[in-house]
């Protein structure tokens, strides 16, 4: 630093996370600082961090410091704050990086066939295991393994996962032998910790285990001067891997983006991304957001609907009889916002361009919502 060294990047590092480091460096003077400007990480599989407020700093020197330490990790967070995201970052950055790095999803299979994935078994086990197979920790041998949504795992499985943690030793089913394996073990749960020890849903023992030390991720809406990156990311991302034209984020989008809660986090705002860039519609977009803000539980709904503030063209409909937008947020999104076509398609004897203007959507808009919710105009009905 003495000697005016701007960064370092880690090895082994990716040719994204040179550029990255090299346009920091490059940046003309007076054009801010590096704390000033969003930094991505490459941490592999389509899969990077970002790094623009304090809160993702702080989280990527943890992530620093614990990579080159053999602990586990326990990484908490809402759904799509990207749990994933961190521990692959461990991964990359620890001593194992030229290792498998497997993860293993604890609620998407039933307990009975979770623990035959994680610990192989032995020809004859069960009914169809004609021949032996490892489990993913064998895999895994030397390298890391994540086991995403251990809340939703057993507690017999738990005990058995307890057992390698001590250990670094298990059976295959059926098996009698004790295999031994060195394997870093990350764990990620969106999960009430506390809720879960007091109704024994996690074992307490398992709990103590994990958490030497603890990841928490903040939501997406907790930073959001992230939004604006992520969002030009994931649509220029997704339009070169589509090989289409990248499209053109208009401020009224974003000033929509940076007030929504997106209570589904950055996978949220990627599928977002994704739906704008096929649609290429503007005020589809907005009206999406409004109308989403009802998708969360009941304490985020009413945070929303606070937090929530549309442009002002979008904030009101011309015509009363016609239920706005904001009121439909207010109510079951599918239903009411069905209710509301319906209602401005019949005022205007389903002129359509003209219940466009009512609802104050474009007319491709509403032509999507007609074939969303399936919605017949009658026979003398007149149609444009």
């Amino acid at each position: 630093m003495r000697l005016a060294v701007q960064e370092c990047p880690v090895k082994p590092f990716s040719e994204i996370d040179f550029e990255t480091v090299a346009a920091s460096c490059l940046r003309p003077i007076g054009a801010g600082t590096s704390k000033d400007t969003p930094r991505i990480e490459d941490v592999g599989d389509g899969h990077f961090l970002v790094t623009s407020c304090p809160a993702m700093s702080q989280i990527r020197a943890y992530c620093g410091f614990v990579a080159k330490v053999d602990l586990p990790v326990l990484i908490l967070g809402e759904s799509g704050t990207g749990k994933e995201v961190v521990a692959r970052l461990i991964h990359k950055i620890s001593l194992r990086a030229n290792r498998p790095f497997l993860k293993v999803n604890c609620a998407a299979m039933p307990a009975d066939l979770l623990e035959s994935e994680l610990f192989g078994y032995e020809p004859g086990a069960f009914t169809g295991a004609t021949h032996e197979k490892p489990g993913k920790f064998e895999q895994a041998n030397r390298g890391t393994i994540l086991l995403d949504e251990i809340g939703e795992m057993q507690p017999s499985l738990q005990a058995k996962l307890l057992h390698v943690l001590e250990d670094q030793q298990f059976s295959r089913l059926g098996g009698r032998t004790a295999i031994t394996v060195d394997v870093r073990i990350l764990a990620a749960t969106n999960i009430d910790i506390q809720e879960a020890l007091a109704t024994h849903k996690l074992r307490e023992d398992l709990y103590y285990r994990l958490n030497a030390f603890v990841v928490h991720m903040p939501p997406l809406r907790e930073r959001k001067n992230e939004i604006s990156f992520l969002l030009e990311h994931f649509v220029g991302e997704q339009a070169k891997q589509w090989n289409i034209e990248p499209i053109h984020i208009t401020p009224a989008v974003m000033e929509t983006c940076q007030r929504y809660p997106w209570p589904g986090n950055v996978r949220e705002l990627e599928n977002f991304a994704k739906r704008f860039l096929v649609l290429r519609d503007e005020q589809l977009a907005i009206a999406e957001l409004s109308m989403s803000v009802n998708r969360t539980d009941a304490g985020s709904s009413s945070q929303a609907e606070k937090s929530l503030v549309l442009p002002s063209r979008v904030q009101s409909l011309p015509d009363q009889g016609v239920a706005n937008l904001k009121s439909v947020a207010r109510s079951a999104m599918g239903e009411a916002e069905a209710v509301a076509i319906s209602h401005a398609l019949n005022r205007t004897r389903w002129n359509r361009k003209r219940a466009a203007e009512l609802l104050n959507i474009s007319y491709k808009a509403l032509l999507y919502k007609i074939k969303q919710y399936d919605l017949d105009h009658p026979r003398s009905a007149t149609v444009d």
